[in-house]
């Protein structure tokens, strides 16, 4: 209401102040006719005055407002990745069977374009995972999602983060993961249905995470290569990756 009130104030302070430029011009010059006229051409004026300001311009900066947001949400997504993605996609990528037809498709992620990345997200083919999980794996990937939930809980305090749909989404399926898994006492003695469950609680996680570490490591390799480059060295779905440079 107080936003609203001041500018009230603002609106009206503009239309006295153009009352009042107009009243001294025609005291100064006393040609009615004259001002009648400039107050036409600025009103036929006024639509393109609106489209310049409002769309265009006003689009221009929302971009620029919006590209910065999303620089600083890398950082976080940064921190999470260093904290906590990249060891989870290491546990994951254990799990899964098909591995290595995904290890071939990105090993050339380094010389990938744009439309590399964005084709190969849009190609269900590249997701299709087997995910096969032991109870002793399942007791272990407890113990580090609880480990890290504090963490996870913290980047909730940020609610820019919240805005980015994704990387929200892949929020949601981490901790959903975690309640399932936490809410089960006896991990080691599971009916079929209830690994079943998990393992999709798992490929849900999984495939989101892998989503989100693409789009990561192309922000990397256009804005910070020496930050790609450590990343990219220590691959995770690389289980020959190393951080020493031969």
């Amino acid at each position: 209401m107080k936003y609203l009130t001041w500018k009230i104030q603002l609106g009206l302070s503009l239309i006295a102040l153009s009352v009042l430029l107009y009243a001294l011009n025609y005291l100064i010059f006393h040609d009615a006719n004259y001002m009648f006229r400039l107050f036409l051409a600025q009103l036929g004026f006024l639509p393109i005055s609106v489209l310049l300001v409002t769309i265009i311009i006003n689009q221009l900066l929302s971009q620029r407002a919006n590209a910065a947001k999303l620089r600083k949400l890398n950082m976080v997504i940064g921190a999470f990745f260093s904290e906590v993605g990249t060891d989870l996609l290491k546990i994951f990528s254990s799990y899964d069977r098909k591995l290595a037809n995904f290890q071939g498709e990105i090993k050339n992620l380094a010389n990938w374009s744009d439309q590399d990345l964005t084709g190969f997200q849009q190609r269900p083919g590249n997701f299709s995972f087997e995910i096969v999980i032991g109870e002793r794996d399942l007791v272990a990937l407890r113990g580090f999602l609880l480990a890290k939930r504090g963490f996870l809980l913290r980047l909730l305090e940020n609610p820019n983060l919240l805005e980015y749909d994704s990387f929200a989404n892949l929020l949601l399926a981490v901790f959903h993961l975690t309640e399932e898994l936490e809410q089960r006492q006896d991990l080691e003695h599971l009916t079929r249905g209830d690994r079943e469950h998990l393992r999709g609680d798992i490929e849900r996680a999984y495939v989101s995470l892998i989503f989100e570490w693409l789009a990561y490591m192309r922000h990397l390799q256009k804005n910070y290569p020496y930050l790609f480059s450590l990343a990219w060295r220590t691959n995770p779905f690389d289980p020959g990756a190393s951080v020493v440079i031969e």
